[in-house]
């Protein structure tokens, strides 16, 4: 069915304009497509022709659709998202809040053009703060969002077209030794020193150990379990909540030769209970991450380790199970990961092992028959060609 154009009197000694409508939708109401009409019935049928041809593209949208200011659209995405986690909404709000709508937030989506979006990008990248990975975490979230409008054919298409601008590119992060890891578990309270070689040996993030119960332990199966996680929100408040994937619902072994210290641990810091948390402070209360910060900090400069975070300990812990030799699938396993992605950052060489590697083939060579080389019209060993200019 097509469309249909009439004449509409403006009124006031307007000259009269020509409106083109689309066909009714299916609760029988019009939709009209020109705001301001057309000065003739031809201007207004080659409108209704343009219109209709890109309706069957599926490329029209109706003008009233995208009036709709980014800030506006924004509140009722993250309204229509009831299922974020806590912590991931408060991120996107704090994100919204002070680099997306700031700049953004005005205007309407049906002029969030690429040439809009490439000028509010450049800005968060020249200015001093936020930092690069933030920036990739406000174009991912902008990109979502307007990828939603799309869906909802509020516009035509995603704006969101810079290469490579969501890829969040990190400095590389500190690998500590086993000797160091030891070190900062001597330099924190006995009571913590369980948490800093957890960290290390089973790769259990902050939030996990945080959130650890006596009864996900088990030295005589020489497993952990998780299946909650600790959040702190803004203010304070703390909750506890399942593992932000499926993947994260994991039982991780336990290296034999951690086993004594978790015994050690439960019999001296930790209830009877088995709902106890494994791992709180001096009072009993949740461990705090603000709080344990701060012990952290003192620690490394205890322990001389600069530059460390504690998720570095993870990543230190991870790195190490790859060097063993564990395949992607197994360290997707342990690391609570629903990507190979992530797994395969750890699968990299260290330089301990990149000596192990050279050492490897000088011990290779060492064993290897001797090679004989051609040289004009003899034939040399490499006894004798090591004397030689050619080699």
């Amino acid at each position: 069915m097509r469309g249909r154009v009439w004449q509409r009197n403006p009124g006031r000694g307007k000259p009269w304009t020509f409106v083109v409508d689309l066909p009714p939708e299916s609760d029988g109401r019009r939709r009209q497509v020109t705001k301001g009409g057309h000065p003739t019935k031809a201007a207004a049928e080659a409108a209704m022709t343009s219109v209709m041809t890109d309706a069957r593209r599926g490329t029209w949208v109706e003008p009233r659709a995208g009036a709709i200011t980014l800030c506006d659209y924004a509140s009722r995405w993250l309204e229509d998202h009831p299922s974020l986690r806590p912590r991931t909404r408060e991120l996107y709000e704090s994100l919204l809040r002070r680099h997306i709508l700031s700049t953004l937030g005005h205007h309407k989506l049906s002029a969030m053009s690429p040439a809009v979006v490439r000028s509010w990008h450049s800005g968060l990248v020249k200015a001093d703060k936020p930092g690069p990975v933030t920036v990739a975490k406000c174009y991912r979230l902008l990109r979502t969002i307007l990828g939603t409008a799309v869906a909802d054919e509020v516009i035509v298409k995603n704006p969101c077209a810079l290469k490579g601008a969501g890829v969040e590119r990190s400095a590389e992060r500190p690998v500590a030794t086993v000797a160091e890891v030891y070190a900062l578990a001597e330099a924190v309270e006995p009571r913590f020193k369980l948490l800093v070689l957890m960290a290390a040996f089973t790769g259990l993030r902050f939030g996990e150990l945080a959130g650890l119960r006596r009864r996900a332990l088990s030295p005589l199966q020489g497993t952990v379990t998780v299946s909650e996680v600790l959040t702190e929100l803004g203010g304070g408040r703390m909750i506890v909540g399942p593992p932000k994937s499926e993947a994260g619902r994991r039982t991780v072994a336990i290296p034999p030769h951690l086993v004594p210290e978790v015994e050690s641990h439960l019999a001296a810091y930790v209830k009877t209970d088995p709902e106890a948390l494994v791992f709180t402070g001096e009072q009993g209360a949740p461990l705090s991450r603000g709080r344990w910060s701060i012990k952290w900090r003192q620690a490394c400069r205890i322990a001389g380790v600069d530059r460390m975070h504690f998720h570095d300990l993870r990543h230190s812990g991870n790195t190490m199970a790859a060097a063993t030799g564990a395949s992607t699938k197994e360290l997707m396993a342990r690391m609570g990961h629903s990507s190979a992605r992530a797994a395969l950052l750890y699968q990299h060489a260290t330089a301990d092992r990149d000596r192990a590697i050279a050492a490897a083939l000088s011990d290779m060579v060492s064993r290897a028959p001797r090679l004989v080389l051609a040289t004009g019209n003899r034939v040399a060993r490499s006894d004798d060609c090591r004397r030689s200019r050619v080699c």
